[in-house]
Parts: structure tokens; sequence; C-alpha cells
């Protein structure tokens, strides 16, 4: 209702709406190049995967191969550079800021890392869960990620989204007419967590491991 205030749905447009099936194709093959690269340096290279972004050079050299299909729009480069910017350097501040461990993992921490993920870069803080240990994974993917949509710095499609309309770059008005972004957070969290519990990674490896350590007991 809230949008639909704000740009009311128009239901007998009928404009014909053209797919650029050309840039589908390109997108899918970045896509590709990534996935086989991820997979192909985590499998044989592992050991080296930590010293050269791998994936970022082989999204380049996907992007490099497309051009002959479908120049760059060069001229969207400088107002998409600030955003990048600004996105490089919340990344980098936070990477400075001196924390080193994460409360001990839970469903209840878990859902507080959401919120810290709205001013906080979710990078290191994903980092340092993970190192950490204990998190069940699909919730922290969901918190850091829906969280982050809070505050329009949170995630880079909000600075993405602000570039394009600067006036989203207010938290207060964000918050004001985004209020359903933080309800629908804590909604969807607890609704994930009444479907599927929590289930955290290391209780999930011990599991597996006492059920194997069963069927070879079996075996015997």
């Amino acid at each position: 209702m809230q949008q639909h205030r704000h740009q009311p749905i128009i239901g007998d447009l009928h404009t014909a709406r053209h797919i650029d099936w050309v840039r589908v194709a390109i997108i899918a093959f970045m896509l590709l190049a990534a996935i086989a690269t991820n997979v192909t340096v985590n499998v044989f290279f592992s050991e080296a995967a930590a010293h050269f972004p791998f994936l970022g050079v082989a999204v380049w050299v996907a992007l490099l191969l497309a051009v002959p299909l479908r120049p760059p729009e060069w001229s969207l480069v400088p107002e998409a550079l600030r955003g990048s910017l600004f996105l490089l350097a919340l990344v980098v501040c936070a990477s400075m800021m001196p924390v080193e461990k994460l409360p001990p993992a839970s469903w209840l921490t878990t859902l507080g890392l959401g919120f810290v993920s709205s001013v906080f870069d979710n990078i290191p803080l994903t980092e340092l869960a993970l190192k950490q240990g204990g998190y069940d994974w699909a919730f922290l993917a969901f918190a850091v990620g829906f969280g982050g949509s809070m505050l329009w710095f949170g995630s880079s499609a909000g600075v993405a989204l602000a570039n394009l309309f600067p006036e989203a770059k207010s938290a207060g008005r964000w918050l004001l007419h985004g209020w359903h972004v933080p309800l629908a957070y804590v909604g969807g969290f607890y609704a994930m967590l009444w479907l599927t519990g929590w289930i955290p990674g290391t209780e999930l490896a011990v599991s597996v491991g006492n059920a194997s350590a069963a069927a070879a007991e079996v075996a015997r």
C-alpha cells in the first residue's frame, strides 16, 4: 500500500518490454566464470586462494571478452565510481576496527548481527563469524544480507540506489519510509527459527561425524 501510494500500479499498460538476451547471456557467462574459478581454485589450488584475487580476475576477464558483443557504457563510470569508492571506504574502515571476535554464537547473537550489519560492513563481520564458527550459516546469511538493508549504506545495493536517488542518502528518511524493513527482518528471522530451528555449523559437523562413526561401528 505504501508503494502504491508513491507509485500507483497501472493495470492497463501494454508497453512491450524488450529483453536483450545478449546481455543476459553475458551475465550468465560472468556467473559461470566466477563459479568455475571458485570451484577450481578451492579444489586444486586452495593454498594460493588467499594470495591472489582469482574471482575478481575471472569476472574482469569475462567482462573484457564480452566487450565485442556489448560495449560498456563508459558514461556511467564517473557516477558509479563515487559509489564504489564510498563502499570501499566503508569496507576499509570496518576492517580497521579493533574487533577480533564476536559474542558466543547463538540465534540471538545472529539476530543482533543483522542490526549491526546495517551500520557495520557485513564483509568483515561475516569473516569473523566464519572464523569463529558455531553459527547456523543460513541464519547468518539472512541476518547480514537482509539486515544490511535496514540503512542505505549497509549494503552495496543501497549504495547503488542512493547514487541514483541522492535523496535516499538520509538515514532518518530511509527509516521513516522504510520502517517495514526492520519489521520484516525480525519477522522473517523468527519465521525461519520456527520452521527450521537453530542448527549450528559445529554441531551439525559433530552430528555428521557421530553418524559416520556409528555407521562404521555397525559395519564392524
